[in-house]
């Protein structure tokens, strides 16, 4: 292996050796699901032998992701980057893997000043290393190190600890000093900060309104944390900042190589965000762009192949530098020889199940208390409410604690009885939204002045309950996991206290 590094390090002397030092710079899409195809197996294997930097995994299934990285590093002359989007742990993406509670949640289970829940912080990560190593990534894309300020922001939210920057930059910090010292690649992300806005990048490019005074004190702290911490990696976001240049960070020297580079010092691999995002449509030639910009890697170009050869005429007509591409593949071959070093410990799940469980418990957050209404003793004669787009299977926990229960739309009257609002408003790529919709927050808030009693519990985006301040009570459970519901179940039954706290400001809507 060290001999491979050693040759990228050296002098390009033909036109392949180019091309394969330039396949370096790109990480593709693996999708998990689709490794029994043979000519999709075929086409991943042709990149690898072409000289790809790496992957980013998007589903699959334990053992069966394993036993194919595997064979995929087999074949490469260069250890492969095995990333991917694990921020509410490998289970996120693996089937069969464990999956932890989401940023928010950890910010609201765990308390910074206690020595006992750093530990336990500590054992949870350690445990999504672990599973991470076992299944073969070692450049998991995490932390998030947004500090979210926009209440209806669509693709942050509960991707981000908290609305504070100190808060965020601890546990940031948490999550990169466990992942770095098993060896493996940590990624803060989205420079320089994607959590003031209300577009989902991957939809359209979001523009970020702010002075270079509001981001030093706030987006950019927790970033200058994670660079002080040895984080290996950062991702640079598709995101408009004017105050720091008229391009998108992505594409833009002046704050990848100015700010992140020279000012802030960071000596580590620049990502790009992912290339098939909407955000930078209609703007040309990108993966040249952002290589010049500075970016090291080009993270999922809609196609590798043509990504390259875009890459290759521009060094050959010069448009790209030799040593822009030789800084970018030293920079690479530098974070794999630390590959090497990774050693698998095993992993084990059920340790690891039962962490997180512990957590998602303990992030439960009452935010607003109506008296004697807890514990429910007798759930008869509650109705349950659910509205939000999650459609919850029968097996549901919070089903089974409920069995009464109907889909908003069902639902003309409340009947002067003690109802239960399960709201499901999820985080996720390309849907544009976190929230509920108007007209769901409006029968919400009708139905909630018919109840007798009302309980309004968020399994999502904890801002959703600023809308419903005239309920008897409000509870943040930030995620719609069975652990999140079992958990609330517990605490609605008066089995187990609320011990979660709120990690950002809910103003009223």
């Amino acid at each position: 292996m060290t001999g491979a590094l050693g040759r990228h390090q050296g002098m390009v002397r033909t036109i392949e050796e180019l091309e394969k030092r330039l396949y370096q710079l790109v990480i593709n899409r693996l999708n998990g699901d689709g490794i029994h195809d043979a000519s999709y197996r075929k086409a991943l294997f042709n990149l690898v032998k072409k000289g790809l930097g790496g992957f980013i995994i998007f589903g699959g299934a334990k053992g069966e992701i394993k036993d194919f990285i595997l064979e995929l590093q087999s074949l490469a002359e260069i250890p492969l980057f095995i990333a991917s989007d694990i921020e509410r742990g490998v289970g996120q993406q693996i089937k069969g893997a464990n999956s932890v509670p989401c940023p928010m949640a950890m910010a609201a289970a765990l308390d910074r000043g206690s020595p006992e829940d750093a530990l336990l912080l500590e054992n949870v990560l350690k445990g999504v290393a672990d599973e991470a190593i076992d299944n073969g990534i070692n450049l998991p894309l995490i932390p998030v190190m947004d500090v979210n300020q926009e209440p209806d922001n669509p693709i942050i939210c509960t991707r981000a600890f908290s609305d504070d920057p100190e808060t965020v930059s601890w546990f940031g910090s948490e999550y990169i000093r466990t992942l770095e010292h098993t060896g493996l690649i940590s990624c803060a992300k989205h420079f320089p900060g994607h959590g003031d806005t209300a577009v989902d990048s991957h939809i359209a490019l979001p523009v970020i309104k702010k002075s270079r005074e509001d981001l030093n004190g706030l987006d950019l702290i927790p970033f200058i944390k994670a660079i002080k911490t040895g984080v290996s990696s950062i991702m640079v976001g598709h995101l408009a900042v004017p105050s720091l240049d008229d391009v998108p960070a992505s594409l833009s020297k002046k704050i990848m190589y100015g700010l992140l580079r020279e000012e802030l010092g960071f000596k580590g691999l620049i990502l790009t965000d992912a290339l098939d995002m909407h955000a930078l449509n209609n703007r040309g030639n990108l993966p040249v762009k952002c290589i010049n910009a500075g970016a090291d890697m080009l993270l999922h170009p809609t196609d590798a192949d043509a990504a390259v050869a875009g890459l290759l005429s521009a060094v050959v007509s010069g448009e790209i530098e030799d040593r822009t591409v030789n800084n970018a593949v030293c920079r690479i071959v530098r974070a794999k020889e630390r590959l090497g070093r990774i050693v698998p410990r095993g992993a084990d799940y059920g340790a690891s199940r039962g962490l997180s469980s512990l957590i998602a418990e303990k992030s439960i957050t009452l935010v607003k208390h109506g008296p004697g209404l807890l514990p429910l003793t007798e759930t008869k004669d509650v109705r349950l409410i659910i509205a939000g787009d999650i459609a919850l299977p029968s097996s549901s926990p919070l089903k089974h604690y409920l069995p009464l229960s109907f889909a908003l739309d069902d639902i003309a009257a409340a009947a002067d009885e003690t109802v239960i609002f399960a709201l499901f408003a999820s985080v996720a790529a390309w849907k544009g939204s976190s929230g509920l919709a108007g007209e769901d927050k409006e029968k919400i808030a009708g139905l909630i002045k018919q109840a007798r009693k009302a309980i309004v519990i968020s399994f999502g985006s904890p801002y959703v309950l600023r809308y419903f301040g005239e309920a008897d009570i409000l509870i943040a459970a930030f995620e719609p996991t069975d652990q999140a519901q079992e958990a609330v179940t517990r605490c609605l039954k008066g089995e187990m206290d609320f011990m979660g706290r709120l990690p950002v400001k809910l103003d009223q809507g």
